[in-house]
């Protein structure tokens, strides 16, 4: 069997907590909305997380993901919670923490570009990460690796029409990609759902939407999970000899 026929015809990396740290600058954010909003409520009884939680999901489809859409819910729960009492110049410190969020440093995960370089050496790479259009694409000029993929999408949502899309303008079959990210919801189930593989790299900490997934035992075979970027080249490499068994 030829060497195109064993590697995968594509591999796809997240952005978010993949290559460069992210979720930390949101958690800290979080933590200074909760400093704004405890000045007004008792934050054990307000159920303070919950609250901002349940907006978000609600305002996804209105606002999208991204520093912007937090925002937006941060000031419509703290308005909702403190009975509208909220001072003019605490909803500006809000937007103030939302702004420090879009203009955070882009830190690369120790190891990735390396492990980026070794993939794209054999096969060809895509990068496919959700968010605010304006914040990913400055977080892709800043990261330094946009060079090494053959093409970057910026996607409002990541399900399996969205990378039924990519798959279909490369003409690639879902069998013959992988996906690698951090997110078990957005960067894997998709793709294994459809028939492709998947390199899950858990990063420590996630926001708690993208912990709810419907993974089942029966994917199981279809991905790896590999604590560091240096162990990614490897965990490609055995999904592609696992591919070529299926085949067999």
């Amino acid at each position: 069997m030829s060497p195109a026929a064993m590697g995968f015809g594509l591999v796809g990396f997240d952005g978010d907590d993949t290559l460069w740290h992210s979720e930390g600058y949101f958690r800290a954010a979080h933590a200074e909305f909760e400093a704004v909003v405890g000045n007004y409520v008792d934050l054990a009884d307000a159920g303070l997380h919950e609250r901002l939680l349940d907006t978000e999901r609600r305002n996804i489809k209105l606002f999208g993901y991204g520093a912007k859409g937090m925002t937006l819910s941060m000031v419509e729960t703290a308005i909702a919670l403190t009975g509208q009492r909220i001072a003019a110049a605490d909803i500006h410190r809000i937007v103030e923490l939302g702004k420090a969020v879009m203009s955070h440093p882009v830190d690369l995960l120790p190891g990735i570009r390396a492990a980026v370089e070794a993939v794209a050496r054999d096969r060809p790479v895509v990068l496919i990460t959700k968010g605010d259009l304006f914040h990913q694409e400055a977080k892709v000029r800043a990261c330094g690796l946009a060079d090494l993929f053959q093409r970057i999408e910026i996607v409002s949502e990541k399900d399996a029409t969205t990378y039924g899309r990519v798959l279909g303008e490369f003409s690639l079959a879902s069998h013959d990609f992988v996906m690698v990210g951090n997110s078990l919801r957005s960067d894997i189930e998709p793709v294994l759902r459809l028939g492709g593989w998947g390199v899950h790299m858990p990063y420590h900490v996630t926001w708690a939407h993208e912990l709810e997934h419907g993974l089942e035992a029966s994917h199981a075979s279809h991905m790896e999970t590999v604590e560091t970027a240096a162990q990614i080249p490897a965990a490609i490499g055995l999904l592609e000899s696992r591919r070529v068994q299926s085949k067999v």
